[in-house]
């Protein structure tokens, strides 16, 4: 493999990298090898660390970082309530499937599980997300620690990332995000082995890897993509010419080819679902995706990004993944993708990054500043602010994860009202009409507390799950535009509006009505609703 290239850091001054060794293996260890001119033997305890060491002896401080953060964020895990995702893939749990029309299986199957060993409660849900954090911690500084970072920047790179908006916001809450982050940056630290090592060994682990990353978003293309794209582009040339890449490549196609047969059996609903958000989300995406570039870990972690961006620019081996991130903003803006697909490339950024700042002569102000972003980023991202205050602030209009976790219940419990309103006999054969998963969620969730009957919803994946019995004459509609339920129903009357929430259901109208005018089978096709 070619060497890399000297990396002087943004001052100018030596980096840890400059007093490494090469990573090649010493076929004679009892002989003096010639170290190439520029590079020194590596410094122990705070210093570098020789490339190709064992991924073991970590700082005891990462794995302490490690723990603070899933003991903190299971503290807050209560706060707020749930998001209404977690009440969606609750409710998918329910019905477990290799695949739904908006979301592969994994997340789903995670919040079942979660609810039947921990049991049925908010926290049950936020026990893995937070233990993917710490994880996540962990993963970032041992990447770090591949690309040659010692102590100090291994540590920074746990801090950083443990006191970041993305992973906190991940962390926090049971999303597709969660995992994603977690396995994405397991497959990056593969890569580095591979890349800075020559262990091909490790693409049979990126293979099993990213085919079960396939279980919880097709997007882990957009990472091998990317990267296999680079290495076409920027080298290392060898990479193709090592049959364990293609190895592992039938072993992910192996690992995720249950998930892959049920979208080619049902017409690619990810695709579908895709081309939904683009029509739908697309336009607000694209405007918000490079703003939201430079807050989705930090800005301060962004300057250390740039510095990480520059540092695998200049290594030949690693090249790839600094080609890699720019190909996949221009693939996210392209498509309209939500901004924060590109957190995974941003995480390994950050951690390359640690390893140049870990020697700048301006290192403490460095450290300062995250302290002082780690808390703007404790408020924007967790729970902290009073929810009866939250939609005064900013950071219900930052964090959605937070505006729309507030009030879930309060829904069921209003929805509940107009339910018990209604005269005994039209409540016995009453059912819900949900416009969206996240009422749908919400009504399953509290249906047995507040005496719910059966809800039903056109929105994504319910709307597979099929219409309300014929014969049905009564609906109660939470969400659904009055105007276009009197198209289909005889009567309609308003029954109310949803109100205390501060997210897009405030405001939502509630809506009675009786006899539909066509039959249901009739009725559902146009209460389909991807988005």
């Amino acid at each position: 493999m070619d060497d890399a290239l000297p990396d002087r850091g943004l001052t100018g001054g030596p980096s840890e990298h400059d007093r490494l060794e090469p990573g090649r293996p010493h076929t004679a260890p009892s002989r003096r090898v010639p170290r190439p001119r520029g590079l020194a033997p590596p410094r122990g305890g705070a210093g570098g660390v020789r490339p190709g060491g064992p991924l073991v002896n970590l700082p005891r401080a990462v794995p302490a970082i490690a723990v603070v953060t899933v003991a903190v964020l299971l503290a807050v895990s209560p706060w707020y309530g749930y998001h209404r995702d977690e009440l969606y893939f609750r409710m998918l749990g329910e019905r477990p499937r290799l695949g739904y029309f908006d979301t592969p299986p994994l997340t789903p199957l995670i919040a079942r599980l979660s609810t039947e060993v921990f049991g049925d409660t908010v926290v049950a849900l936020r026990i893995v997300p937070a233990l993917c954090t710490g994880a996540l911690v962990v993963l970032v500084a041992l990447a770090a620690r591949e690309l040659g970072g010692g102590r100090t920047a291994q540590i920074l790179a746990a801090a950083g990332t443990a006191t970041s908006v993305l992973p906190l916001m991940a962390g926090h809450a049971l999303l597709t995000l969660t995992p994603d982050l977690v396995l994405w940056s397991a497959v990056t630290l593969c890569l580095l082995r591979v890349l800075l090592r020559g262990d091909g060994r490790y693409w049979l682990w990126a293979g099993a890897l990213c085919g079960i990353a396939a279980y919880n978003r097709h997007l882990i293309v957009v990472l091998l993509g990317c990267a296999g794209l680079g290495v076409l582009l920027a080298g290392p040339r060898e990479v193709p010419r090592d049959w364990r890449l293609w190895a592992g490549a039938l072993l992910a196609l192996a690992v995720a080819s249950p998930n892959l047969v049920y979208q080619a059996t049902h017409d690619w609903p990810q695709l579908q679902m895709a081309q939904a958000l683009k029509i739908d989300e697309g336009a607000d995406n694209r405007a918000a995706f490079i703003p939201l570039q430079f807050v989705l870990l930090g800005p301060v972690q962004t300057v250390v990004c740039v510095a990480g961006w520059l540092r695998l620019w200049r290594d030949r081996r690693v090249r790839c993944l600094a080609v890699a991130y720019p190909v996949a903003c221009a693939l996210v803006l392209y498509s309209g993708g939500r901004p924060d697909y590109t957190g995974g490339f941003l995480l390994y950024l950050f951690a390359a990054g640690c390893v140049a700042a870990a020697g700048w002569r301006w290192r403490k102000a460095l450290i300062a500043a995250l302290a002082v972003d780690a808390v703007v980023a404790v408020v924007v991202a967790l729970p902290v602010v009073p929810a009866a205050s939250l939609a005064d602030t900013p950071v219900a209009a930052v964090n959605e994860v937070a505006r729309e976790s507030v009030g879930m219940r309060d829904l069921a419990a209003q929805t509940a009202r107009v339910v018990n309103g209604l005269p005994a006999a039209e409540r016995a054969g009453a059912v819900l009409l949900a416009v969206n998963y996240g009422e749908a969620g919400a009504l399953r969730r509290w249906a047995g507390e507040f005496g719910l009957p059966a809800v039903y919803s056109g929105h994504n994946e319910l709307w597979w799950w099929g219409p309300p019995p014929e014969g049905t004459r009564v609906v109660v509609s939470v969400g659904y535009p009055p105007a276009h339920l009197r198209t289909v129903f005889a009567d309609c009357a308003a029954a109310g509006r949803l109100s205390g929430l501060p997210g897009e259901e405030q405001g939502v109208p509630i809506t009675v009505c009786r006899d539909p005018l066509r039959s249901w089978q009739e009725l559902w096709p146009i209460m389909r609703n991807y988005s």
